[in-house]
């Protein structure tokens, strides 16, 4: 027991990197940790004893026991000196090699217990020589490669005093200053086996010598290369000045003609004559003359000072803005006001537009209206995927296939240095390894930096300041914050039926009808077609679908009146079946009369509102709760608060107060392969719970939304809009909302307005007042002293 203590002992620890040390080594390194530095300190005042272990990751700056070998060097310090920068120079001698247990490197210095382990002798006298000799003749191969000291080996005294060493140190000696791979050092200093360490660094060296060999192959091939570049260097020098003799024009004289010709600033000027001196000392098939042709015809491409008129007649943009779309009037008007802002003011800079709203609605087309109203080029960019830095910046020139980015590209094809860029898709650029492109469009989009933004393909100030960027989302949850607050946000909401109908009949039918070849008078559509296909044949806040609708009508009529067999086709609503199928969605969606445990809610997605049925049936059982339907985290939690709210008001709903310990209670939202997450829905589930625990039915002509807390107060939610329409569409009369939301009222749709009736609540218990419908057995709750406050905060929740 005592002869094992004498080979452990607790050692200061000092973490190398990018060495390995070997015991019987001598050598010396700086140290510059602080704690490392410490560990020297600690060790000098000892009996200098310090235990060197290698570090994994050589960039790392924190000792950790998960970075750090298994295996070091015991060493003694022989000398320490003291460098100016606060760190030391210490020499050290490898002792022993050691195992590392216990660490710790929470103090002023790390430490490890350092258990000593000694090389083992475990073959035969012979096989050991003949192991020997071989790592010998190795080794002079391996020399013949690397005559110099250039090469980093020691010289040839060295290598006649270590074959006479005993095997374990020569093998460790020859490791040290022959190997070069840190991990291949490593591995032969936790091999204890003296015959195991010699074989295998037998096959390091033959590998090493392979290698060599491959690289000396390579060195001759790109010699043979260079010299027959210089060879033909110089004979297109010649033909270079046999062809000034016969007064031919190289293609680098075209280009400087071009570029003293062109209308360019002189800065830019004068980087691409520098750039066309680089292209004259290259290979004409070389990559770098191809990517000098290509930023040079960049350069002489760009429209650098050359701008279009801008209208400002505000009538005039109006009046586009009107035949272009039909409704928005609010968003039209938030236009109108920028384009005014912009006649007074001159100055496009800050003036960033973000149109937000459900597919379908316009706001691309939004966006080219808006720049024929205001005379301006349009560009269109999709970030749509965009995951690379460089889509945005370009390419550094370095590269072969370099090709600047997105914005120089609009630019470009707009031909002017003012045009409208719209910047499709905001919310749908992603990050990855490659750079974050939501954070390179930060400079483009700030009017205090965009007159010198910089590509890195171009690598030139470029005046983006002139320029109008509107940008399009369906949704401002996914856009960064600092990008979001450069941008004015506009919203389109979804279009009402009344609305669809008018644009159908203004603008879809009419452009799909020319675009099939059909005159008015090969179709004819009678009223109410447009409503069926609205009502029976989509589903959706916007008209993409309508218009693929009455698109599938044209083609089937085209079909009939290219036949021959009829010269026109009159369309009536008992004709969409024969035309489009089967109707798509039915009145029969919604429940039509009262059920026990199901309530409707209502929900906003990034394409528009929606409405959804929460399901609660309760079972004989433990108390379980299970939760299905693809819920997210805040739904789930809002399904607990709502039963821990239902439990708070069991007495008052006749309900037994232990239904939470002898009820399984299962609640489901259909349409499961749909994720659904945020709080809104937090007083439909209390509801469908009180009825499921009651008996007692809800009404189906009623639908709610609103987050619910533990005690039972309804708080704002968002997307109040697109949900009311949602409902409007299934037929719903009814909808309780928070009373914080009482300010939303006049942005509701015109038709919602008029047809449906809001109940505001402050308390979930006036909700269950409302929906719950009653029997003779179980009344309905009684009257609550709970007045709705006007002045509730106006706190907007998702």
């Amino acid at each position: 027991m005592a002869r094992e203590t004498r080979r452990r002992k607790t050692l200061p620890l000092i973490a190398v990197r990018g060495l390995v040390v070997f015991p019987y080594m001598n050598l010396s390194f700086d140290v510059a940790r602080t704690k490392s530095v410490a560990a020297v300190e600690q060790a000098l005042q000892g009996d200098r004893t310090i235990f060197l272990v290698s570090q994994k990751d050589e960039f790392t700056e924190d000792i950790t026991e998960e970075n750090l070998y298994a295996f070091g060097t015991v060493a003694k310090i022989k000398q320490k000196v003291e460098l100016g920068d606060g760190g030391v120079r210490i020499h050290i001698e490898g002792v022993t090699r050691a195992a590392m247990t216990d660490f710790c490197g929470s103090g002023p210095f790390p430490t490890a217990m350092a258990v000593y382990k000694s090389s083992v002798n475990d073959t035969d006298e012979i096989s050991l020589e003949a192991s020997v000799r071989r790592l010998k003749t190795l080794v002079d191969a391996f020399k013949a490669f690397r005559m110099t000291n250039e090469a980093g080996l020691p010289p040839e005294s060295f290598f006649n005093l270590i074959f006479r060493c005993e095997p374990s140190v020569m093998a460790d000696s020859l490791a040290s200053n022959v190997l070069i791979r840190c991990e291949d050092k490593q591995e032969l200093l936790e091999t204890l086996s003296v015959s195991e360490r010699i074989r295998r660094l037998i096959e390091l060296i033959s590998t090493e010598l392979k290698v060599l060999e491959a690289e000396s192959v390579i060195l001759d091939r790109v010699n043979e290369q260079m010299e027959q570049n210089n060879r033909d260097y110089f004979l297109r020098e010649q033909i270079r000045a046999i062809r000034e003799e016969l007064g031919e024009t190289e293609e680098t004289d075209k280009y400087y003609d071009k570029i003293t010709a062109a209308n360019i600033p002189d800065n830019v000027r004068e980087a691409a004559l520098e750039e066309l001196s680089h292209m004259d000392h290259s290979a004409p098939n070389s990559p770098e003359n191809a990517v000098s042709r290509a930023y040079l015809d960049l350069i002489l491409e760009l429209p650098w000072q050359s701008y279009t008129e801008e209208n400002t007649d505000i009538a005039a943009a109006r009046e586009i803005l009107d035949r272009d779309h039909y409704g928005l009037d609010k968003v039209k008007e938030r236009i109108i006001e920028q384009l005014a802002v912009l006649k007074l003011t001159n100055d496009p800079a800050g003036s960033v537009l973000c149109l937000v709203g459900p597919p379908g609605v316009g706001k691309t087309s939004i966006a080219r209206s808006l720049a024929e109203a205001t005379g301006r080029a349009f560009a269109r960019m999709s970030l749509g995927g965009v995951r690379d830095e460089a889509e945005i910046r370009g390419h550094r020139r370095t590269y072969v296939g370099a090709m600047p980015g997105r914005l120089v590209a609009a630019i470009k094809q707009a031909k002017s240095m003012n045009p409208l860029i719209l910047l499709d898709e905001i919310d749908k650029v992603g990050c990855d390894g490659r750079g974050d492109p939501a954070a390179a469009l930060l400079e483009a989009l700030d009017g205090e930096q965009n007159a010198t933004f910089r590509d890195n393909f171009l690598e030139l100030p470029l005046d983006l300041s002139r320029v109008l960027f509107v940008t399009t989302a369906n949704t401002l949850d996914t856009v960064p914050r600092p990008l979001l607050d450069r941008m004015e946000v506009i919203e389109l909401s979804s279009y009402t039926h009344d609305e669809k109908t008018e644009i159908a009949s203004r603008y879809l039918l009419p452009k799909q009808m020319e675009k099939h070849g059909l005159k008015k008078s090969m179709l004819k559509i009678k009223d109410g077609v447009l409503d069926g296909i609205i009502d029976g044949y989509t589903a959706e806040a916007g008209v993409r679908e309508l218009e693929r609708e009455i698109k599938a009508l044209c083609r089937k009529a085209a079909a009939e009146v290219a036949g021959g067999g009829r010269r026109s086709i009159t369309v009536g609503v008992k004709d969409l079946q024969k035309y489009l199928g089967v109707r798509k969605y039915l009145d029969t969606d919604r429940n039509e009369r009262p059920l026990v445990g199901v309530a409707n809610g209502l929900a906003w997605t990034s394409i528009g509102g929606d409405t959804l049925e929460i399901e609660v049936s309760v079972m004989d059982g433990s108390g379980k709760l299970e939760l299905t339907g693809s819920l997210g985290d805040v739904m789930k939690e809002s399904a607990r608060a709502a039963l821990s709210f239902v439990r708070t008001v069991s007495g008052e709903l006749m309900i037994a107060p232990d239904f939470y310990k002898t009820k399984d209670i299962h609640i489901h939202v259909p349409e499961g392969a749909t994720p659904k997450d945020g709080p809104s829905a937090g007083i439909t589930i209390a509801t469908a719970l009180a009825s499921a625990l009651s008996g007692r039915p809800v009404r189906s002509d009623i639908a709610m939304t609103g987050e619910i807390t533990l005690r039972g107060r309804v708080l704002a939610i968002g997307g109040l809009r697109e949900k009311s329409l949602a409902a409007y569409r299934k037929g719903i009369k009814t909808i309780i909302i928070p009373s914080a939301n009482i300010k939303d009222y006049d942005d509701l749709a015109p038709c919602v307005r008029e047809n449906v009736r809001f109940i505001p609540v402050r308390d979930c218990r006036e909700v269950l007042r409302e929906a719950l419908l009653t029997t003779e057995a179980k009344p309905v709750l009684p009257e609550m002293d709970v007045r709705i406050d006007r002045r509730a905060p106006r706190h907007e929740y998702s």
